[in-house]
Order: C-alpha cells, then structure tokens, then sequence
C-alpha cells in the first residue's frame, strides 16, 4: 500500500513539474513575441504567441497578444481573403479571451477591439453591440460613447442624402424634407438613430465637456435631426444650435492648441 501511495505522489510531482515546465517555456515565448511586436514583426510576433497559448491554453496575456498581433496585420477598408482573415483570426482570439473571465482591464481591451474591427469592416450593427458592451463594462469610455454617435450618423447620412437627391434637393438647399409624406417615413427610420445618437454624444460630453470630436459629431446630427422636422422653425432651431456646436468645437480646438507648450530652447545672443 505504501508503494502505491508513493507512486501516486511521484507521478502527480511529475505531472505538476511538467506543468510547470510548459508555462515557463510559455512565458518564455512570450517574451520573444513582445520584443517582436514591438518591432513591429507581427507574423514573426504571432507565431510566438500561438507556441505560448499552445503551451499554455489558460494564459490570458499570451492570448490577448495573439489577438492584437493579427489586429496590427488587418488593413481597414482592404477586403482580400488574406486581410479579413487576419480581422477573423483577431475576433476569434478576443473572444477566446472573454471565454476565459479575464480581469476586468483584460476584458475591457477585448471588447474595445473587437468593436473597433467591426468598425473598420464597416459591419455597424455589430460593431454598436460591442460599443454598448464596452459602455457596460467601463461608462466612463467615453470613446465608445463617440463612436456609438459616429455609428448613428453614418447610418442617417446616406439615405437622408439620397432621399434629397430624388426630390431633386441640393446638399445646401434648407429643410426640412419638402415632400411631408418622403419625410415622415424617412423619420420613423432615422430620427430614433439620429436621437439616441445626440444621447451617446452628450454622454461623452459629460464625461469630457472638451470632447471636441464629439461636438463635430453633435453638429452633424443635429443636422440629420433638422432635415426630419415638421416645420421650417423646428428646423431653424435644430441647425442654430448645430452651428452653435460648430463655434463651441472650434473655440475648445483653440484653446487647447494654446495650452500646448511652445517648446523652448538655448538661444544665443549674438548682440
């Protein structure tokens, strides 16, 4: 019985050093991806990091660089096999990422990016999803409330802009939508994005009141906001405060740019 026991003892110290061994050997991959990552040889990167997950399927760190090393590789807006692939393989491995409960900073940077690809693949339903489920996980992301505006306004732009094109409207002819009946539909399907679109952009504002980019953004929906009134002083007051959202955006850029130092220097006086 004591030789049984002893054999039980060995084999699980075996087991617990191999273990150990294989994460060792994991972080070990792992560093020579980072220094790789960092000079920006992100295949030579991945093919570290996916030794290190292999080698040890429970390290979050590894996995979260696996990710991010496909990222880098993705091209917005390319649309070959190769480079959707790459966003695939990045979406894949920060789901993997959330599928294991990291910490919450871990969590965090997963959704952000997965968010920012489906951005970038110009896949907007999905991509608010993951914006919402940012704002869940950190309400103070005041760039996901940003983007969340930017999604409403490039979901109302075109069809507002195709709508006045037919009804022979020009881009800088006031509104609102002349045809009441053109209007009215269009309304039913933009006004609740351009609304809440406005309520994501003042939750940046609330967060940061110099959010200039927000501001650019609260303008334009206003605009989109203008066009689906029903009457041309509704539509006045939409675009006045739009164009009030103008100067404040323009005023804060200035401000800011005369907060940044001039950079000085060792002049010579050659009097």
């Amino acid at each position: 019985m004591k030789s049984k026991v002893v054999v039980v003892l060995a084999i699980a110290a075996m087991t617990v050093l191999a273990t150990s061994c294989e994460k060792l050997k994991a972080r070990d991959q792992l560093g020579k991806g980072v220094q790789a990552f960092k000079s920006a040889q992100y295949p030579q990167a991945v093919e570290h990091f996916k030794t290190a997950v292999q080698l040890d399927p429970t390290y979050p760190t590894a996995r979260l660089y696996l990710a991010t090393a496909y990222m880098m590789q993705y091209v917005p807006g390319a649309e070959s096999p190769e480079n959707m692939q790459m966003a695939s393989a990045a979406q894949d491995q920060f789901q993997k990422v959330l599928d294991q409960k990291p910490s919450k900073s871990s969590e965090e940077l997963a959704i952000a990016y997965i968010a920012l690809l489906y951005f970038n693949e110009k896949k907007l339903d999905d991509a608010k999803q993951w914006y919402e489920k940012l704002v869940t996980v950190n309400p103070k992301s005041k760039e996901a409330y940003y983007t969340l505006g930017v999604i409403a306004w490039t979901k109302t732009f075109a069809p507002r802009m195709e709508v006045r094109a037919k009804l022979s409207m020009k881009p800088e002819d006031p509104g609102p939508i002349k045809d009441k009946k053109v209007r009215e539909e269009l309304a039913a399907k933009n006004l609740p994005i351009a609304e809440e679109g406005i309520k994501d952009l003042q939750a940046a504002l609330q967060i940061d009141p110099e959010y200039d980019d927000a501001m650019a953004y609260m303008n334009l929906l206003l605009r989109e906001k203008a066009d689906l009134e029903d009457s041309p002083a509704a539509y006045k007051k939409d675009t006045e405060e739009a164009d009030n959202w103008v100067q404040k955006s323009l005023e804060t850029r200035k401000i800011k740019a005369e907060r940044k130092p001039t950079g000085g220097g060792i002049t010579t006086d050659t009097k």
